[in-house]
């Protein structure tokens, strides 16, 4: 399961509608790919179409979708969004992670 925030859950609305996406019909994408300076890093982007081997969540009225290897990485992971003084965007609390970067952005296990 990914959860996702309420803030975390308005923002990905917002920014839905300024591309034309409908949160009702189009996905969230939460991914894994190797780099930063942790070794793995997250990506996060919209997503119109669901692979028939994606996982699919709905949490908080968002619908993420996450492909198999990923998922083993995030599993029971908080999508949450930050607009403090140490930068805006998305934070992934992520309870797998032994070790993360300074900025949040990448982690190990």
């Amino acid at each position: 399961m990914i959860n996702v925030s309420d803030i975390a859950k308005n923002k990905v609305v917002a920014l839905m509608k300024e591309e034309g996406l409908n949160p009702e019909n189009h996905f969230v994408r939460v991914g894994v790919k190797s780099g930063g300076c942790s070794g793995l890093s997250y990506e996060l982007k919209f997503d119109k179409e669901k692979q028939e081997s994606d996982k699919l969540f709905e949490s908080n009225g968002v619908k993420i979708i996450v492909e198999p290897k990923s998922f083993l990485y995030i599993a029971g992971t908080t999508l949450e969004y930050s607009g403090g003084l140490n930068g805006t965007g998305f934070v992934f609390n992520n309870p797998n992670a032994e070790r993360t970067c300074g900025c949040g952005e990448s982690f190990s296990l």
